[in-house]
């Protein structure tokens, strides 16, 4: 891969990584004394670790770290995570989910183009992996609370039925054994996008 080529992909990483700091530090502030707020707060702490990486990368190759036009710049980002917040933390994980798996696919699909090219700084494609493997991680832990969010509005919502046809405070075996054996058909309705095969 030549050097111009490789530097116009990793300002574009640069830019995308620029924006989810952005995002997250919005989302952290509003959901502020939350757990999510913290984990968001994480996130964006990870992601400028990323923004840093990759940015040194590129003046090691002789370019400038440089926002691209046409990726979603910070200051959108900010706006599009207050906006994103407002809708609920569900609605805010999902979206979030999404970013998260469009820069895996292009992180996945840069680390085996530097492969097959037989790129030879080590460091490079190291750092490119572990910025692959945050993302993942993030991309777990929105996806299990959106389960979890789900499998709580389930049991409640059976919860408060089988309570009005069993007041008095009564324990009703039937309804632990429905809540079990449904909850993980439930937690289907979160199909995790398929992810193509890491070959690296």
């Amino acid at each position: 891969m030549k050097t111009d080529t490789l530097i116009s992909k990793l300002n574009w990483f640069y830019s995308l990584e620029l924006n989810q700091v952005d995002l997250y530090n919005a989302q952290s502030k509003a959901f502020k004394g939350r757990y999510c707020g913290i984990v968001f707060e994480r996130c964006a702490y990870i992601e400028q670790n990323h923004v840093e990486n990759i940015g040194n990368k590129i003046k090691e190759l002789g370019g400038k770290p440089t926002v691209l036009g046409d990726i979603i710049s910070p200051i959108i980002g900010k706006v599009a995570g207050e906006l994103i917040s407002m809708t609920g933390l569900e609605d805010t994980l999902a979206i979030n989910i999404l970013i998260e798996q469009k820069a895996m696919k292009d992180y996945n699909e840069l680390i085996e183009k530097l492969h097959q090219d037989k790129y030879g700084d080590k460091e490079m494609t190291k750092i490119l992996q572990h910025n692959f493997v945050d993302e993942h991680l993030h991309t777990e832990w929105f996806r299990t609370k959106i389960i979890a969010i789900k499998q709580y509005e389930f049991t409640a919502k059976h919860f408060s039925a089988r309570t009005e046809m069993h007041p008095k405070g009564q324990k009703n075996e039937a309804f632990y054994e429905d809540h079990y054996r449904a909850t993980p058909k439930r937690t289907r309705l979160v199909k995790p996008r398929p992810i193509k095969t890491v070959k690296w």
